[in-house]
Order: structure tokens, then sequence, then C-alpha cells
């Protein structure tokens, strides 16, 4: 592997790419944001587990340990209405939720992280936190809330680039007449029955949802770590938020080095919400799409940049996948089977070490699955084949057995519309229309069939025959 190019990562809060230096380079610590499991996950909540697992994978490859946190948000007001709405208990809740989205992720090739905290097994360290906020004047009690002073912290809106003045217009901030300044967050809230409560100074009570991943990033990766992830929609005020009561609580030490953030997922250029009934859940995506077909549409687009879902562009995924298994099956029937090289080739590495551009690193995979499937003989094969499934492995893609993938998909083609396909092909190579050759033989091959050009023609079969 080429050990020499750096990790370029664009970092929100300094709002430009930066090569990639851990604070320690024998232990490099990742803290993402993970789901407030009251419902099932929709395709927004997974672009962020499906990047950062892709980001993890990337990092491992560079250095020997990195710890990858992933919370699960099991205690909120929005557990609290799904359990009452519902009438069961708020943890038959919290744990179905998190059970499914296990589940789902899993289907997605979405590995485990290090470490997956939960909020309610960390509630003394939570109670700590704030007393040392209130303690150095961060913090204050009143009308049984306690709150963070956003006028305390001169560095507050930083990351989001708002203005203090502007703090009452985020998602999740509650106006009240007890708080000093409207844009004052809560960090701990009374709770009375069925809602969880905890003994606490200040009563009984629950935390506030911005202080539960500032507590379990400190408590499992220290006081100062290299990467925060999560979605764009978390910039403000959660992350604005963890940033200041942080980097209060820890005496002004840096909280996160290095902020990443995903686009959204936008479904036919529209924004997914309720009203429009056009949330896409993953759990039932997945009773008619392949996990690995969401995974490749996941990473088709630049993390930063909105994700646009589409029927066609779940099409063309499904199409992609199928064309390479073919090329893999066929490959597999002429010389395998193969192994992986050591490493991924330094043009596929280049990509992704490039701030994670998955559509050039979705390119580059092509390109070796198209030498692969133009290799003439078993030495070129196994070189370009080695290439690909090194660079597959890296980002969780085509490793099903190629004959199980397709199993059934020729069956039932007509030979004479594969003939006449064929003959379509060599008259666009007879008037070097190579573009629209190689657009059916790709077609051809998403069908199942492997072509040979050969002296007196080009010869047919169906792949795995």
């Amino acid at each position: 592997m080429n050990h020499t190019k750096p990790i370029l990562l664009y970092n929100t809060l300094k709002r430009e790419k930066q090569v990639f230096v851990p604070q320690d380079p024998e232990r490099v610590t990742l803290y993402v944001c993970g789901p407030t499991v009251y419902s099932y996950a929709h395709i927004g909540n997974a672009r962020p587990a499906v990047i950062f697992d892709l980001l993890y994978s990337l990092l491992s490859t560079r250095y020997p340990k990195v710890i990858y946190a992933r919370n699960i948000t099991d205690v909120d007001d929005k557990i609290n209405a799904a359990a009452a709405e519902q009438n069961v208990p708020i943890d038959v809740i919290s744990k179905r939720y998190t059970d499914i989205y296990h589940e789902d992720m899993s289907a997605l090739g979405v590995g485990s992280p290090s470490v997956e905290p939960r909020a309610t097994d960390h509630i003394p360290q939570m109670i700590d936190m704030i007393q040392r906020l209130i303690e150095s004047g961060h913090a204050y009690e009143t009308d049984g809330h306690v709150l963070f002073a956003v006028e305390s912290f001169a560095e507050y809106g930083a990351l989001s680039g708002r203005d203090v003045k502007e703090m009452i217009a985020g998602a999740r901030v509650e106006v009240a007449d007890f708080k000093r300044h409207p844009g004052d967050f809560v960090l701990w809230k009374p709770s009375v029955d069925p809602q969880p409560g905890w003994d606490s100074p200040w009563g009984w009570g629950r935390p506030g949802w911005h202080l539960e991943c500032s507590v379990m990033s400190e408590f499992h990766l220290g006081e100062t770590i290299d990467i925060h992830g999560g979605g764009q929609d978390l910039v403000f005020p959660h992350h604005e938020n963890e940033i200041a009561q942080s980097v209060c609580a820890h005496g002004g030490k840096t909280f996160a080095r290095y902020w990443m953030h995903n686009g959204f997922v936008t479904v036919n250029r529209s924004k997914m919400s309720k009203s429009l009934g056009n949330t896409l859940v993953i759990h039932e995506l997945l009773e008619d799409t392949k996990g690995e077909v969401l995974r490749y549409l996941l990473l088709s687009a630049h993390y930063r940049q909105p994700l646009d879902w589409s029927e066609e562009a779940l099409v063309r995924a499904q199409r992609t996948l199928d064309r390479i298994y073919g090329v893999l099956r066929d490959a597999n029937d002429r010389f395998g089977p193969f192994e992986a090289a050591e490493n991924p080739s330094e043009k596929f590495m280049s990509t992704l070490l490039d701030d994670i551009n998955t559509p050039e690193a979705l390119a580059e995979l092509n390109n070796e699955a198209r030498r692969l499937a133009n290799a003439e003989d078993e030495a070129s094969a196994r070189i370009a084949a080695g290439d690909f499934l090194a660079a597959s492995a890296l980002i969780g893609l085509f490793q099903q057995d190629p004959s199980a993938w397709l199993a059934g998909d020729t069956e039932g083609l007509d030979d004479t519309l594969i003939d006449q396909l064929i003959e379509e092909r060599n008259k666009a190579r007879r008037q070097k229309d190579f573009a629209r050759a190689d657009e059916i033989r790709d077609q051809l091959q998403d069908m199942g069939i492997s072509l040979e050009d050969v002296a007196d023609g080009t010869r047919w079969r169906r792949s795995g025959n």
C-alpha cells in the first residue's frame, strides 16, 4: 500500500480539507452520533452509518488502533412519546428499535463500532459533568432545570457560523421564561411518571439530549478526540452545544479536532418528510431490495453532497451490482478461485484518501472489474481480481458468492434476443461506435451473458455454464 499519501478530510469547523494528523498515531479516536431508538431508521439515518463505517475501515488501514464509538440514545422525549402512544414501557421501545437498527445496519454491510455506549448507562457521569459546569460558572439551576449559559462561552457558534442572537432558530431548542438567554440549552430536566428519571442534586429528572454525547465521548475516548462525525442536520444545535459544554467542562481543552458531516438524502429532489409521505424506511426497503444495493447507492454520491434517491437510481445500482457479480462469476468459472491482493491498488486508495471520494472509488472499482472481464489469460486475471477483491473488501461491497447472488438470473432468456443484441453490438463496433458497443456488452452482462470476441465472430454463454 502507498503509505506516503496523507488522508485528507474536510473539517466543518475550519471549512476546508485538511491533512488528518491524529494526536496519538497509536490510538485514533472517532465518535459518531448514533440513533435515537424510538422508531425505524430511515435512509437518511443510514447514510452516516455507512459513511463512517467506511472511514473506520480506512483509518484502520493506517493506524494500529482506532477506537470508534457510536452511541445509542435510549432516553429522549421522542422515546417517551412513542411508549405513551403504544402503551408499553419505555425500555420496550428502546430495545425493540435498537435490535431492528442493528439488524438493518448489518444488512447494509455496516460493521459494529469498537464501543456502542448507551445513554442510560452513563447517568452518574452526566451528573458529574453538570456539576463541573455549574461550579465553573457555565451552567445554572432554575425552576427544576439545569441550563448551559451560552453567553459564558465566547466561541459559541463557531461550528455553525451562527450568531448567538440567532440561537432560537435550531431544532430542539427550547424557549422558556426561566432561561437567562433564549439560546441556553437544557443539561437536566425534571421527570414525572411515566417518564424515566434518576435522582440528582437537582431532583428527580433526566439528562438533556446534547449532554449525553459529550459524556459518552469523554468516558470512552477521552477529553479531546480526533474526529467527531454525524449528519449535516446535527451541526446546530447538537454539535454546537456539544462543543460548548465539553470545552467548558474540560477547562478549555479542544473537544474534537476534526468535524465531519454528511449531506442530506432527498427523494426525487424533495426533502424527506412525514407530510409528503416520502420517508424511506430501511426496514421496508430491505423487503424488496438487497442491502448491498442500498449500500452501493448510499456510496454513489460524495458524502458531503446531497444524495437524491429515486427508483431509477436504485435500478442503476442493482444493474451495476448484477453486472459486476456476473464478471466475478465468469472469471471464477474460467480461472478461479481468486485471492485478494494484500492491499488495494494505489489508484483506488487515492480516491478514498482524498476526503472519502466514493464516486471516484466506485468508478475505479468498475474499471478494475472491466480489466478482469477483459483479461485474456489467467495471470492477468489474477492480478485484476486481486486488485478488485482488495478494493471491494475495503469499501464493503462484492463480498457475496457471485453464483448465489445471480442464481436464476439468466433463466428464460431467449437465445434470439441475445443474438440480436450481439449483432447490434458487432454493427456498432464496425461503425466505431465503441460507447454503444460497451453499453450492449454491459447490458448482456447484466443479464448474466458472457461474451468472448474471437477471430470468426463473437461467442456467448450463460455465466456459470
